[in-house]
């Protein structure tokens, strides 16, 4: 893998979040809310599904995980944070950084798992 090859990365999503990406057509994250000071992109789908099938299932019904690639060159700057161990990895990406972190995914938004509603 080299530093030209996009990472690819997961989010955990529910319902509001998702009508969100879908309005931008699979090509950017909303903005974050004013209490929400970090944007958290995940490193593995398994830590992703573990956040949208309990935390975003029990607060509004329904979750759902998203991969996407984002440009190594961009995610350079940033440090890797582990929250619980190896398998729960994550980038915490400045609210501020999110415009320019759009800008650096590779491709489209994809949709992988979901949980809850149907």
């Amino acid at each position: 893998m080299s530093e030209s090859d996009p990472a690819t990365l997961f989010r955990p999503v529910g319902p509001a979040e998702l009508d969100l990406i879908e309005q931008a057509l699979f090509r950017a994250f909303p903005p974050r809310l004013p209490e929400q000071p970090f944007f958290y992109p995940v490193l593995s789908q398994e830590y992703a599904a573990k956040i949208a099938s309990e935390c975003n299932v029990r607060a509004s019904g329904a979750g759902y995980v998203t991969r996407f690639k984002v440009r190594r060159a961009f995610l350079a700057r940033y440090e890797i944070q582990s929250v619980g161990g190896e398998r729960f990895q994550e980038y915490w990406i400045p609210s501020e950084h999110l415009a320019e972190f759009n800008r650096n995914l590779v491709g489209l938004i994809e949709i992988v798992r979901e949980f809850g509603r149907q």
